[in-house]
């Protein structure tokens, strides 16, 4: 990880989402070097479906019990792979109708600074759809949520932070400003006109996240682009080689789920790299 410093200031405990998948495994790397990084306490937490099949309580407890002792040998793993890396790691295994609920009330009571969690891949993954578990996790989490596609590792070299002018990608700014200064990462700045009339607009939108990375001196380029938000930010990203893209949200109530077509969930399902949705 670049310069080996903790991107936040403080993560006293990171959530990470996983049921021990092969997909998983670029997030679980991430978390547990963040978890060293940081000196943080990492709590891993699966969630085993409880929908019942069967109209016999008893066929349902059996496939119920049969359900977390796989889950169980999964994430022996995981629990291996902390403790040979010095991790304090806790397991959790839960049982939930909607697995993102019994995540999103993990990340609330223990307070965690981050949840990680991983996609399928970055040609896996073609949308999430309404209701999916990362979509509302992101949608209901009360903190920033780290979604890693499989293969990614994240280096914190180049960072691509979107702004529209809002209070929500101020915060995605004020973040990535943070995270490049403590890394030693390279910033670009990019804000996406959807018509010519709004290009003026869109410059000072970039101008102004400009002025505050210099007041941190982080290195920092500015472009605006026109087209489709999540097209531009997504084409930028690969045109400059980010292993991160920050972006924000509407908050805990202001998002109760990601709708198809949002800028967000768009980023997410096409980006080759990290993505990093900030929590206002």
């Amino acid at each position: 990880m670049n310069g080996q410093a903790c991107p936040k200031e403080r993560m006293d405990t990171l959530l990470l989402a996983t049921d021990g998948a092969e997909s998983g495994k670029s997030a679980l790397r991430e978390a547990l070097n963040l978890a060293k990084l940081c000196s943080s306490k990492l709590i891993a937490v699966a969630v085993v479906g409880t929908h019942r099949h069967y109209e016999d309580a008893l066929a349902w407890h059996r496939e119920m019990e049969l359900a977390e002792k796989a889950m169980r040998d999964r994430l022996e793993p995981v629990r291996r792979l902390a403790s040979e890396e010095g991790v304090d790691c806790q397991i959790l295994l839960r049982r939930g109708e909607d697995p993102y609920l019994d995540i999103v009330d993990e990340a609330g009571k223990n307070r965690v600074s981050m949840v990680i969690m991983g996609t399928h891949g970055r040609t896996g993954i073609k949308r999430l759809v309404q209701g999916s578990v990362t979509a509302n996790v992101i949608g209901h989490a009360p903190c920033h949520v780290l979604v890693v596609p499989s293969g990614v590792q994240v280096k914190y070299r180049n960072i691509l932070v979107a702004t529209d002018g809002s209070k929500h990608s101020a915060a995605a700014a004020s973040e990535a400003i943070a995270i490049a200064r403590r890394c030693a990462g390279t910033l670009v700045i990019v804000a996406v006109a959807a018509s010519d009339a709004e290009v003026s607009s869109a410059n000072q939108h970039v101008s102004q996240v400009m002025e505050l990375a210099e007041k941190e001196g982080v290195g920092r380029e500015g472009l605006v682009a026109l087209g489709k938000p999540h097209e531009a930010i997504v084409a930028i990203s690969k045109q400059k080689d980010a292993d991160l893209i920050v972006v924000g949200s509407h908050g805990r109530t202001g998002l109760m789920h990601l709708l198809m077509g949002s800028v967000t969930e768009q980023v997410i399902c096409h980006a080759e790299s990290a993505v990093l949705v900030v929590k206002v």
